[in-house]
């Protein structure tokens, strides 16, 4: 039977708005619809298809894990989800791991963490998070809490306490704002759904500084900056500075849900048996994808590939941005790139990205006023250049 776009309004929750085209197909930085037109995916499945569609090594792990075994929930622990924990503790900072399904989940962990232990060492006075506006950590009540976008929250009041939001980059904000009374500071080192927005490396530190001053711990959310985005396995790397906790998920499982909290040992503590939990989170499949998806990303020839293609695009829609004048010059890192639009274009990011979708290439909007490019890290020349081909085509009828 063959779907049309119309079914999803007949049968769907209407809480998502997708696209006219249903996708059927991918294979590497393509996808072709149920008609058969092809398209170049400067999407990824919003940062999560971070080795593009379909590529052998996963499919080949999905397909041998399936016939051994899928689930057996956390009453056992299983193999596949200890090689992904060994190899996630052995390259980054991190002692122990959590697993989730989601971002959102691996951010409600780290969050639920961060009080618990605070409660632990310095007593229940010790709760406020810090946050900041535009920051995005998932669509739970408490992540969207955290979250600084108010847009998320409207309508789902009374929220959860003691969050207080601040100005992005703001040091003198930050650091007149953190007390003994903080127990975290959550930040993202690229803002995502807020527009693609590097933080400054003075202002890291800054709170790590802080954090470090105030015995608070100082949480990244490299939901969407991590593995391999920006050049690094994780953001963080970028800046001199080592969080307490981070949370990853998206690209960590090419396609496959799975989410994880890193942390220390010390840390870790706080979350004794029973404290916290996830019925299919560390199930076997999402293991056995997510090792396959680590082993093709952490190498060094991909993650020098991730800075010269950022590098090959950056340039590319700059000149765009000359050129046609819709978007400033592009800001981010690696693969994460977002186009502000110019003052007449504001608002209008949406309607660009539904036309150059007519010219098959997908794009994101990162709210309403950036263009948003996250690709396969592994995205080839050739499909950069005929997504820009395409892009430019649309770019010249606006």
């Amino acid at each position: 039977m063959s779907y049309q776009r119309s079914d999803f309004d007949k049968w769907m929750v209407p809480n998502y708005n997708p696209a006219k085209i249903i996708p059927v197909r991918g294979q590497g930085s393509r996808v072709w619809d149920t008609e058969g037109r092809d398209y170049i995916d400067f999407a990824a499945g919003i940062a999560v298809n971070a080795v593009g569609h379909c590529h052998p090594k996963i499919v080949d792990a999905l397909k041998a894990q399936a016939e051994k075994l899928w689930h057996v929930s956390n009453v056992f622990t299983n193999e596949p989800i200890l090689a992904l924990a060994e190899r996630l503790v052995r390259h980054t900072f991190a002692e122990k791991v959590f697993f989730a399904n989601s971002g959102a989940e691996a951010n409600e962990a780290a969050f639920k963490l961060a009080r618990k232990y605070a409660h632990d060492h310095f007593g229940e006075e010790k709760s406020e998070i810090i946050a900041f506006y535009k920051g995005f950590h998932g669509r739970t009540l408490f992540t969207v809490s955290v979250g600084g976008q108010a847009k998320y929250t409207r309508g789902y009041e009374p929220l959860p306490a003691g969050i207080r939001h601040l100005p992005y980059n703001d040091i003198e904000a930050l650091t007149d704002a953190v007390s003994d009374k903080t127990c975290a500071v959550v930040l993202e080192p690229i803002q995502g759904e807020g527009g693609i927005i590097p933080a400054e490396r003075d202002f890291i530190q800054a709170a790590r500084a802080v954090c470090d001053k105030h015995n608070a711990l100082l949480i990244f959310d490299e939901v969407q900056t991590g593995v391999g985005r920006t050049g690094k396995l994780y953001a963080y790397e970028h800046f001199g500075v080592t969080p307490d906790i981070l949370t990853t998920a998206k690209a960590l499982g090419g396609g496959f849900p799975v989410g994880a909290m890193l942390t220390t040992a010390d840390i870790a503590a706080s979350f004794g048996i029973g404290s916290h939990g996830s019925t299919y989170g560390g199930n076997a499949l999402a293991g056995a994808v997510g090792c396959a998806v680590f082993d093709i990303v952490n190498q060094p020839e991909v993650l020098d590939g991730v800075v010269t293609k950022g590098q090959q695009l950056q340039e590319a829609l700059s000149r765009f941005a000359e050129q046609y004048k819709l978007f400033d010059r592009p800001r981010g890192m690696g693969l994460m790139i977002g186009l502000p639009m110019t003052e007449a274009w504001q608002g209008r990011a949406k309607e660009v990205i539904t036309e150059a979708l007519s010219d098959g290439v997908m794009l994101l909007i990162a709210g309403p006023d950036t263009i948003r490019l996250v690709p396969s890290l592994l995205i080839s020349d050739e499909e950069i250049q005929e997504g820009l081909k395409r892009f430019e085509k649309t770019l010249q009828r606006l």
